[in-house]
């Protein structure tokens, strides 16, 4: 809707209301409470008609014209949040402050007041419906200051307010993208001025234009930023939180500013801000987390990724928290090397571990209930959801308390259990029912027997008829009149109707003490009694009444969960690493991994080393298996390189990444899919395989692989670990082999780092000589009659050829342009034709749209294909099937 649209003086009260409210939120979808329905007009409902598929209908006229208009039912409108949200679109949600009946009080054409309660952002939703269980739902802000001395003048930080997570960090500009990759966030929050940077923006290509949002320069502003942090976690000094720079404290206090602006006035139970460094974790540029598909492929799948691979956590929160391990692996060898104590004590003790992870597989989102029900956006089965944890925690503390000697990972595990507040679990226990509603409004969450009061009022509400009855009764043997009844009618609520003749028990002076007299009728007489009209006054309001107790003591379970958030957040937290620590060690042992050694050298030693994600899919298709490899690039003063050559399809880059995934993998301090590894510690990870363009950025496919390449050669150091596959590809074939042979050169003198180099330029692998720690290796392949058989080998030397031709004819490409292809390579591989094209044009003949008649078979493979003619399998026995199987085997591959 347009921001100048103006209420109308022939407007109803209720639009003028709509028109005022909608004005101060013109960039969201404005969910107007409307009974049970949130409404939306004008722009918003011709918006949402087309997002939601829903029906577009009127209601009435503005300034002569029908205004649009369409509605989602309230309980049903967390699924229309998730698409608005997914297709990038804000909602404001307005909600009804008063009952409608109050609002009448104030005049028949009085409007219910109403406000917006919340704003929904792709980065601060808590619905459970809206969330990956899986997935963290990062809001992150970014500042910059413009100091020239600062070496990290941006800061970043980043909150999940579905858990309360909080962390601050700073880089370089030329870091920045790194940093927001390494995160994922789902929404950033800039300043407008820092938006129209083009060298700052550049570092957001990857973000969704509708995933940013615009703030003014103000709301980074780093005094109000410092008093922001203040208040919010009741310090005298920033210093109680952590030591942040200036840039770091500006983006604290900006994404904190945007979380009250969206929730307006609630505030999530956050956690105190942890401060992130790069030297604490290993640098994986952008492009390197794209080409190595950690968390997604490369056309944005789960499935086929590094943490699909190896995730088998049971809990929503232990999957989070693997995917930030993984995506962010240590630096730090002792802390690499306790969480392996970790893993290899649960490899120690199965049972135990299978025992703790089937308590975890009952453990539900604690810290996102906490976060719900801290915005007062929870309900009785988040407060189930946490006394459900409570109590599988306590049964984990006590299977770990009977550990006699635990490693020092999980004993800081066991510590966070233990410090729970034993008495909240207690209170939940006894408070809450078995079953309990979705919503507090509905009753009927506190447990039977807890609160006399409340099981009374259920009581009158539930059963007022046997309670009458009782009371009939009881009236009935007091006086002695057997026929006195306790009737209802709309005049006089609740009587006591006797006979005339039976009226003197009644009316005698013991009777007059207890009974009021009412009404005479001709034959009856009618009364009443005070413990009746306090009944009737109690049946009347029980089911308010009741609702009322069980909102207080809802309040009271909220605000003790709240007072002691952080311990439960603690101990979530340890849950998570103790699901992280047990499926990493089913992982192991699935999948025969083992423990890597991690030291400070600059060793890279693996043994028989395999894909963790292609290994799992050639097992699943039912494939022959994984062929393993071994690598050696460690050094004493510098690291080695291996120049790999061999055809396409050789598996040149699976090699290459595989080895680049395990130093992931022990650096997040997982065992490695290797027969046994040992790796010098990494800073630096890079990597350059593939070809893609980038035409947001006006790049060609070359430009972008020469940008990566350049980032490389500028940043790697001794410590750095880089993969590059075919550098120079994208170009004329002699400036490739220069810019790839000067690459090498580099890497080997100026970085010095260990690196797979893999390339079809054969010329590369005469560096040898010169290059003391340059090493040829190559894919081996079996070529048989001009086929080509892959063996997926990794072996010393070099290839002599690409293979290029046969695996185009693997491809499919039609028999004449791969005959055609054969005929131009033979007469480029001639020395003569070398370097001069018009002769090879002048005495090779056009090609040809008449296909040639397909080539008779070899002799050999005519014996081969007269063999296989010979053979009846259904005659065969298994022993005679194997014999012969071996034998073609020998025909093709020359193997005993």
């Amino acid at each position: 809707m347009p921001v100048n649209r103006a209420p109308s003086a022939a407007a109803t009260p209720m639009m003028q209301q709509y028109i005022e409210i909608k004005v101060l939120y013109p960039d969201s979808l404005l969910f107007y409470r409307m009974g049970d329905f949130y409404e939306l007009f004008f722009d918003d409902a011709e918006t949402a008609s087309r997002a939601l598929g829903i029906t577009l209908t009127k209601r009435g006229k503005h300034d002569g014209a029908d205004i649009p208009m369409c509605g989602v039912p309230v309980h049903a409108a967390d699924t229309y949040l998730q698409k608005l949200i997914v297709l990038g679109h804000r909602v404001a949600v307005c909600e009804q402050t008063e009952d409608p009946a109050e609002a009448k009080k104030r005049g028949s054409k009085a409007v219910v007041r109403r406000k917006v309660v919340r704003l929904v952002t792709p980065g601060t939703i808590t619905e459970e419906k809206l969330l990956d269980p899986t997935s963290s739902n990062f809001l992150m802000a970014i500042a910059k200051v413009r100091r020239n001395e600062d070496q990290k003048p941006v800061g970043l930080s980043w909150i999940d307010i579905s858990t309360g997570a909080y962390f601050v960090s700073a880089c370089s500009q030329q870091h920045l993208a790194a940093a927001i990759a390494s995160v994922e966030p789902r929404e950033i929050v800039l300043s407008e001025t820092l938006y129209q940077d083009e060298d700052f923006r550049s570092a957001l290509i990857n973000m969704d234009d509708r995933s940013i949002t615009l703030e003014a320069p103000s709301f980074f502003d780093s005094q109000m930023a410092e008093e922001r942090l203040k208040a919010a976690f009741q310090v005298s000094m920033l210093d109680g939180l952590g030591a942040f720079s200036i840039s770091e404290v500006s983006a604290a206090g900006a994404v904190l500013a945007y979380v009250e602006k969206t929730q307006i006035g609630e505030r999530p139970a956050l956690q105190r801000p942890v401060r992130k460094t790069d030297d604490r974790t290993l640098f994986i540029d952008a492009a390197t987390r794209s080409n190595l598909e950690l968390m997604h492929t490369l056309s944005g799948e789960r499935k086929g990724s590094l943490f699909h691979a190896i995730n088998k956590t049971v809990s929503g929160p232990g999957a989070r928290l693997l995917a930030e391990m993984m995506t962010a692996p240590l630096c730090d060898v002792s802390e690499i090397i306790d969480r392996q104590d970790g893993i290899a004590f649960f490899l120690e003790h199965r049972s135990l571990a299978q025992d703790i992870h089937a308590c975890l597989k009952q453990v539900p989102d604690m810290a996102r209930s906490v976060s719900r029900l801290s915005l007062n956006r929870g309900g009785p089965r988040d407060l189930t959801a946490i006394n459900t944890g409570l109590a599988m925690a306590q049964m984990i503390a006590t299977r770990l308390s009977d550990v006699p000697q635990l490693p020092k990972t999980l004993q800081d595990c066991l510590d966070h259990i233990l410090a729970l507040p034993s008495q909240l679990g207690l209170m939940l226990d006894k408070m809450l029912a078995e079953e309990v509603p979705v919503l507090a409004r509905d009753g009927g969450f506190i447990r039977s027997g807890y609160h006399a009061e409340l099981d009374e009022l259920r009581a009158l509400r539930d059963k007022s008829r046997q309670v009458i009855a009782s009371m009939q009764t009881k009236y009935a043997q007091e006086t002695g009149v057997k026929s006195l009844k306790i009737k209802h009618n709309n005049m006089l609520g609740y009587f006591i109707e006797v006979t005339a003749q039976n009226s003197d028990a009644l009316t005698n002076e013991a009777g007059k003490a207890i009974y009021i007299h009412r009404q005479t009728m001709a034959n009856a007489m009618r009364f009443t009694t005070t413990e009746l009209a306090d009944l009737e006054s109690k049946i009347a309001n029980a089911a308010g009444q009741a609702i009322t107790i069980e909102l207080s003591l809802f309040e009271t379970m909220v605000g003790e969960i709240i007072s002691s958030s952080k311990f439960v957040a603690s101990a979530a937290n340890a849950l998570s690493r103790l699901d992280v620590f047990c499926s990493l060690a089913t992982l192991a042992e699935s999948w025969n991994y083992c423990r890597p050694k991690i030291d400070d050298s600059l060793a890279f030693e693996i043994e028989e080393a395999r894909h963790a994600v292609i290994e799992q899919v050639l097992f699943r298709d039912h494939k022959p298996g994984f062929v393993a490899n071994s690598c050696d690039l460690g050094g004493e003063a510098a690291g080695k390189i291996w120049l790999l050559t061999g055809p396409n399809m050789g598996g040149k880059s699976t090699f290459l990444r595989q080895n680049a995934l395990i130093i992931i993998l022990a650096q997040m301090g997982s065992y490695v899919p290797a027969k046994s590894a040992h790796i010098g510690l990494v800073d630096r990870l890079f990597s350059r395989v593939g070809a893609a363009d980038d035409l947001a950025r006006g790049r060609s496919t070359f430009m972008v692989e020469m940008v990566e390449t350049a980032t490389i050669l500028n940043l790697a150091g001794k410590r750095s670990f880089v993969i590059l596959d075919e550098i120079g590809r994208g170009t004329a074939t002699f400036d490739g082999l220069s810019i790839a042979w000067a690459a090498i050169e580099n890497l080997h003198e100026v970085n010095q780092c260990r690196t797979l180099f893999a390339t079809h330029y054969h010329e590369l692998t005469s560096l040898a000589d010169p290059l003391d720690r340059l090493s040829n290796v190559t894919m081996k392949v079996k070529e048989w009659e001009g086929e080509v058989v892959f063996l997926h080998e990794v072996l010393q030397g070099s290839a002599d050829r690409s293979y290029g031709i046969q695996v185009a004819k693997l491809a499919g490409l039609p028999p004449a342009v791969v005959a055609r292809a054969r005929e131009v390579l033979e007469q480029l591989e001639s020395t003569e034709r070398t370097g001069n094209p018009k002769a090879l044009i002048d005495d090779l003949p056009l090609f040809s749209v008449t296909p040639k008649q397909p080539e008779k078979p070899a002799a050999q493979e005519g014996e081969l294909i007269s063999s296989l003619e010979a053979i009846m399998p259904d005659e065969l026995t298994p022993r005679e099937a194997l014999d012969v199987l071996y034998a073609l085997r020998s025909k093709v591959l020359g193997k005993d």
